[in-house]
């Protein structure tokens, strides 16, 4: 299986070239113990597979896990015998950042020939409730109106 973008049923777990190297080794075992604790303590997530990352390693689990799950698989990564637990850090949920592209918006200040600038743009999302925690990441592309016709040129 393979995804475009970080999924909340994907557990990263944080560690170092060894330890990564140490844990795929032996994956699939790792994996089908991950599940006997999981269902020792009656949990319904069940880890599918394991796949190495940058940072770390990625379990794949069939729903989204809670923090007693995340504690459980963190407890038996760090008993694994193999693994320097020190250089193992806590299991976290992936995140994502989601990216909003503005399309609507008229090129010209209403009743005006005025074009809309960034500071205006900025401004609405300040004054709005609903673009709270909402940063621009890039300025906009400035748009010249030719004053023969309505026309914008980019």
């Amino acid at each position: 299986m393979i995804m475009k973008r970080p999924s909340r049923k994907q557990i990263i777990i944080p560690m170092n070239i060894n330890n990564k190297m140490q844990f795929m080794e032996d994956s699939s075992a790792y994996i089908t113990n991950i599940n006997r604790a999981l269902k020792s303590i009656k949990s319904k997530v069940v880890a599918d597979f394991a796949c190495l990352e940058n940072s770390g390693i990625i379990i794949t689990t069939n729903k989204v896990t809670a923090s007693l799950n995340l504690q459980i698989i963190e407890q038996y990564v760090k008993n694994v015998s193999y693994i320097e637990a020190d250089n193992v850090e806590a299991p976290r949920l992936p995140q994502s950042k989601l990216y909003l592209k503005i399309l609507g918006i008229p090129y010209l200040l209403k009743n005006s020939n005025t074009p809309i600038s960034a500071d205006v743009v900025n401004k609405i999302i300040k004054d709005n409730h609903i673009f709270n925690n909402i940063v621009i990441v890039s300025r906009p592309r400035v748009i010249k109106v030719s004053p023969k016709s309505d026309m914008a040129i980019i």
